[in-house]
């Protein structure tokens, strides 16, 4: 190759290799102090819209999975609630029992009719207070449970009803204690019979809050698997070869140190001319 004071073509192709080699070394850190394959559009195009989608879908299933919680945490306080009414409500079949006796005189029976009536003010109060995040759980009306990938939609309805000492409802069966005493042996044991019922039926609308809690927990537990795998499915595509990049770190920065010698050799090539001009 002739000798050219113009261009040193030498030189050029050692700056073109050593840029080459210096954006290489620069995306292998990238990778590593990142631990991501893709830290630009550049990186893989195809891959990041995939990636970006997958997380889409796992943060969507993430709060899902919340949402479910949530629902559960209400129906659990509700019932936690209702197992407080069924301890007031056998208090009351002990008082009503005694007082169908007839060994109960009749102030004997007012002083149990008084406890009668703050049991039946206690289960009006849990019905009316008892709330979860500042929504009470006992409402006739369905509550929503949202859950989303973010590709699709549905939702899981929870009711529990209200509970009231003039209205204990499953189903079909509704008690009214509201108008029950135990003033006299006959109206106590009256009441004791309503009593019963409502024990039973607050036992059948624990029943659908504890089925509707097995089905928000099973919610959950599908959620939590579809996380797991996409979680792993965004991790192939986008999670650095570790122990590639650290091999590449080598290859370049010796690469790179060779480089620049290469491109300081090319430079002084050319002062050789001057030694045919001496």
């Amino acid at each position: 190759m002739a000798i050219s004071l113009l261009n040193n073509i030498s030189a050029l192709e050692a700056q073109n290799q050593l840029d080459i080699t210096q954006n290489n070394l620069q995306k292998t850190l990238f990778e590593l102090s990142s631990g991501s394959r893709i830290n630009s559009g550049a990186d893989d195009a195809a891959g990041l819209a995939i990636a970006n989608g997958l997380q889409a879908n796992i943060t969507a299933l993430n709060q899902s999975s919340n949402n479910a919680n949530d629902g559960v945490g209400a129906l659990q306080v509700a019932d936690g609630a209702l197992s407080q009414v069924t301890t007031l409500l056998n208090r009351a079949v002990t008082l009503s029992t005694e007082a169908a006796t007839g060994t109960v005189s009749s102030s004997q029976r007012g002083a149990l009719d008084a406890e009668f009536t703050q049991i039946k003010a206690e289960i009006d109060q849990i019905g009316s207070t008892t709330a979860f995040n500042g929504t009470s759980v006992f409402t006739a009306a369905t509550t929503s449970i949202f859950l989303s990938d973010s590709n699709s939609q549905s939702s899981i309805g929870v009711t529990v009803g209200t509970i009231a000492s003039t209205s204990v409802v499953n189903g079909a069966s509704t008690v009214d204690l509201g108008t029950d005493a135990l003033t006299t042996a006959t109206a106590a044991a009256t009441a004791l019979t309503d009593i019963n019922q409502a024990i039973a039926n607050v036992a059948g609308i624990r029943g659908s809050i504890g089925a509707g809690i097995n089905r928000l927990n099973a919610a959950v537990n599908v959620i939590n698997n579809q996380v797991q795998n996409l979680t792993s499915a965004e991790d192939q595509i986008t999670a650095a070869n570790i122990p590639q990049q650290v091999t590449n770190l080598s290859e370049y920065t010796i690469l790179n140190q060779s480089g620049i010698s290469a491109l300081a050799q090319a430079n002084s090539a050319q002062q050789s001319i001057l030694k045919l001009l001496q």
